[in-house]
């Protein structure tokens, strides 16, 4: 936990990392193996104000080490002025009882930037 904490605190904020953007939206559904996929819907808004860390843990109990690491996905985006990417993450993680990819989300990540000033 302290490990993430200081993660989150040395990727510094949004304004500072990508100060062309005024918003992220991030709508990302979780699945799993098994009889019901979808484990969970979830939207994260990012602003300005908050830390440029966007590595979404692993809902599955027990993974070790996993996650879905959208850094650069969201850098390629601001880099390129791309406002809108979807896409798929395995997660990578370890659970002692499954596979390797016993995890996944769909994603899709939209970007909004500042207005040119003239």
């Amino acid at each position: 936990m302290d490990l993430v904490k200081q993660q989150r605190i040395s990727s510094g904020l949004v304004s500072e990392r990508f100060p062309g953007v005024s918003v992220i939206i991030i709508q990302m559904t979780y699945f799993r193996k098994g009889l019901n996929p979808v484990l969970m819907v979830r939207t994260v808004t990012i602003l300005p104000g908050t830390h440029a860390y966007f590595n979404m843990a692993c809902m599955i109990s027990g993974c070790t080490g996993g996650g879905f690491d959208l850094t650069p996905v969201i850098t390629e985006m601001v880099k390129k002025h791309q406002k809108l990417k979807k896409g798929n993450l395995v997660c990578n993680g370890k659970i002692a009882d499954l596979k390797s990819d016993h995890a996944n989300i769909s994603y899709e990540v939209n970007i909004t930037f500042n207005r040119k000033k003239s």
